[in-house]
């Protein structure tokens, strides 16, 4: 196993954490946005008021994208397991 295919073992690795967190983040991202601006105009600054909303929409996305998520992560895992003889030699 060269140096060239740790790097892409690693490339592949981190591209998939990217992969299966971006949804979750950026609904976060959205909703927390979204309470920001509402917060500010209406001048409530109630510093727990994103948490439900964003752990409910956290939850939906896992809800409906759970599925293919656990599906990629599998494909991926079994990926590397066929990967391990060839790193024996």
């Amino acid at each position: 196993m060269s140096v060239g295919d740790v790097v892409s073992l690693l490339r592949n690795a981190v591209f998939q954490v990217l992969l299966l967190s971006a949804p979750m983040l950026v609904t976060a991202l959205i909703v927390g946005l979204i309470i920001a601006i509402l917060q500010a105009t209406t001048s409530i600054q109630e510093q727990t008021l994103t948490f439900v909303p964003k752990l409910t929409a956290i939850l939906l996305i896992l809800a409906f994208l759970g599925g293919w998520m656990f599906t990629r992560l599998g494909e991926y895992t079994i990926a590397l397991f066929k990967m391990i003889p060839a790193m024996a030699q």
